[in-house]
């Protein structure tokens, strides 16, 4: 803690001293050059990451410090001419602020613009920012290209839980969804399934470009898969895999939907995105979460109502879709596991080679502060980035 404090006072210092305040640029390049797509190295990050959640060494936004970021959302419809419409295709503003203690001890934020109807024209779906902030002084240190920073630390995360709570000996894996968060998990898993020899990719339609451009990925890369199939359905994929990576992108009320008897005997099932599943085949299942406060608040503002037989009609998150079987009584608080708690020896990881276990993953902006924070210091030992000013003169008007 005192060489921590140490150098904030000298990067204090060195900021009043030549009263200029400058911040280093990385582009989509410079972040590759720094090491952005280091799978392995993020993972780590990760686990250190979910062990300072767990400490409570962290606040993120919204009233008790674990909300997801805050989201600007457009109507369906205006009377304004001009005016942006949400049309169906996911278009969406998304500040997500955070800090994170530790070794990082630094603030940052993703500024995360979303259109799907960006693929017409080629580009991606997302487009992302993320600024990175000395927390004593506020002064800004980095401001960095984020697309891959993002995709790299939501795919690390299911490779976390790989290494947490997937059998050692597992051998096939299958992959819902194929597009760039795939890949990223795909790259982070396999760092910690080294028996991994099949990949099942299950896509939109067998015909899917996504998932043909995945699997050429595998198989050009990864020399020890032997097996590399589509498929054709959700059970296909799902029958027979030790892990289950979920990454999908779909529109409400198009969620994957599993059925219990599809898992064999110790399969692991990583969620990232959307889920569903009956309540009643849930309820046996051991459950994990990245962050179990957060589903509280998701479940708090979420209120989808009941369906005909009195379940609560799907959410497409299934750490919410925990949230509300605690709240239905279905089962209890204490039957949910946290990866932090595993992390930090609270709770046991994998009990029996038998075990089904269910891994809800959201993503946090705890996560991009980290792996920020870490490429930032790669970039500034390797000279990469350009240095921008911000003023070499501040106004004392304040």
């Amino acid at each position: 803690m005192e060489e921590l404090d140490a150098a904030i006072l000298e990067e204090k210092e060195k900021l009043v001293k030549s009263k200029k305040l400058r911040l280093l640029y990385l582009d989509e390049e410079d972040m590759i050059e720094a090491g952005v797509l280091d799978a392995k190295k993020c993972v780590h990050v990760m686990e250190e990451t979910v062990g300072l959640l767990e400490d409570g060494d962290f606040i993120m936004g919204g009233p008790d410090h674990n909300s997801h970021g805050i989201m600007l959302e457009f109507p369906k419809q205006s009377d304004i001419e001009g005016f942006p419409i949400n049309d169906g295709a996911d278009r969406r503003f998304i500040a997500m602020p955070a800090y994170l203690g530790g070794k990082f001890h630094v603030a940052g934020c993703k500024w995360y613009g979303s259109n799907g109807n960006n693929r017409r024209m080629g580009i991606p779906r997302s487009n992302l920012m993320f600024v990175l902030n000395d927390v004593e002084t506020g002064a800004p240190l980095a401001f960095m290209a984020a697309n891959l920073l993002s995709s790299m630390r939501t795919g690390a995360m299911p490779g976390l839980a790989t290494k947490l709570l997937a059998k050692k000996d597992a051998r096939v894996l299958a992959m819902i969804g194929a597009g760039p968060i795939a890949k990223a998990c795909f790259r982070a898993i396999m760092t910690n399934a080294s028996q991994i020899d099949t990949v099942k990719i299950k896509a939109g339609s067998l015909k899917s470009k996504t998932a043909a451009a995945l699997k050429e990925y595998i198989e050009r890369h990864y020399p020890r898969v032997k097996a590399v199939t589509v498929c054709d359905t959700l059970e296909e994929a799902v029958r027979g895999s030790d892990i289950i990576s979920e990454s999908v992108s779909v529109k409400p009320g198009q969620y994957p939907t599993y059925e219990k008897s599809w898992f064999k005997p110790g399969a692991t099932l990583i969620a990232t995105s959307f889920f569903n599943m009956d309540k009643r085949e849930l309820v046996g299942i051991r459950k994990v979460v990245d962050n179990w406060k957060m589903y509280e608040e998701y479940g708090i503002e979420d209120q989808e109502g009941y369906d005909e037989n009195g379940y609560r009609k799907p959410t497409g998150c299934m750490g919410e879709e925990f949230y509300y079987m605690v709240e239905d009584k279905l089962i209890t608080r204490e039957s949910i596991d946290s990866l932090g708690e595993i992390i930090r020896g609270k709770k046991p990881g994998r009990k029996s080679d038998d075990e089904v276990i269910f891994v809800a993953i959201e993503g946090m902006p705890i996560e991009d502060v980290a792996w920020g924070h870490e490429v930032f210091l790669a970039a500034k030992e390797m000279g990469i980035g350009q240095q921008l000013k911000v003023w070499d003169h501040h106004s004392e008007e304040e």
